[in-house]
């Protein structure tokens, strides 16, 4: 039940940080959100490390600096995917197979589910797909390029999530530090080498800044939630992020939730449930 609360926590958390990434994307090059948005999760989990301790073994370093180069990737092609749109196409697709991998790993690992999380697991992943779809945005479909940046933002989400499952379980906050310390590398190193390319606009601080914070705060219930629960359930449960993202674009922006989102909600409700019974 604890890894099921931390887990919904970071979906939460995640929701929110990709809708202000997103509306940020929109104003500025994303590499500019992002040069504000990785410094500023960097700076939250430093916050912590007197609270919660972190250690830097080798295998910390290791899978910090893998899920790193995983996250730059996340912020960078997530934002750009929210960006171009539409978001209610292109979401579940990132959703979905952010969701896949981790939960095929658990599984391989020998991660093991009750009746009840049988039933709890698919639904969540329907729910997943549900809760972020919607008409589309006036009929329109998202181009090639779109949905390719949809599957490689899912794919670096799903790398990030497991890397950092794979650190000691004695490391504290070490592999969020040492992964943001390379995404945030890795992120300038970028910005440098396109400045010509990013245009004269200028990001919107507070809102990519907030987007980091919240992006590292959701990093941090991910990790506390696998280190105390199943990776498979853990992973499919944070993949609900996109019910934050479509509940803030309804109050925000006034955007419609459909029937089918509705849906999707209801059925994220009862796999949850059945995914603490298992």
């Amino acid at each position: 039940m604890i890894a099921l609360l931390l887990a919904l926590g970071s979906s939460l958390a995640y929701g929110c940080a990709d809708f202000l990434g997103g509306l940020g994307a929109r104003r500025a090059h994303v590499l500019r959100t992002v040069m504000i948005a990785a410094p500023a999760s960097l700076a939250v989990e430093l916050l912590l490390w007197p609270f919660l301790g972190a250690s830097f073994a080798p295998a910390t370093l290791g899978w910090g600096v893998a899920s790193g180069i995983a996250s730059a990737g996340v912020l960078a092609l997530l934002y750009r995917t929210l960006a171009i749109g539409p978001m209610n196409v292109l979401s579940p697709l990132t959703a979905l197979v952010s969701a896949m991998l981790p939960v095929g790993v658990g599984l391989l690992q020998g991660e093991r589910l009750g009746p009840a999380g049988l039933i709890g697991l698919p639904l969540a992943l329907a729910a997943v797909v549900l809760v972020s779809a919607g008409h589309g945005s006036g009929g329109a479909r998202p181009s090639r390029t779109a949905l390719l940046l949809a599957f490689g933002a899912g794919a670096a989400i799903a790398l990030q999530l497991v890397f950092l499952h794979q650190a000691p379980a004695d490391s504290g906050v070490g592999p969020l530090i040492i992964g943001r310390v390379t995404s945030s590398a890795v992120t300038l190193a970028a910005a440098g080498l396109m400045h010509r390319r990013l245009g004269p606009e200028k990001p919107a601080y507070a809102m990519s800044a907030t987007a980091g914070a919240l992006d590292s705060v959701a990093n941090l219930l991910f990790l506390l939630a696998a280190r105390s629960g199943d990776l498979a359930v853990v992973a499919v449960i944070t993949a609900l992020y996109p019910a934050g993202t479509v509940l803030l674009a309804r109050g925000v922006l006034a955007e419609r939730v459909h029937r089918g989102q509705l849906v999707g909600l209801g059925a994220a409700a009862v796999a949850v449930g059945l995914l603490a019974l298992s």
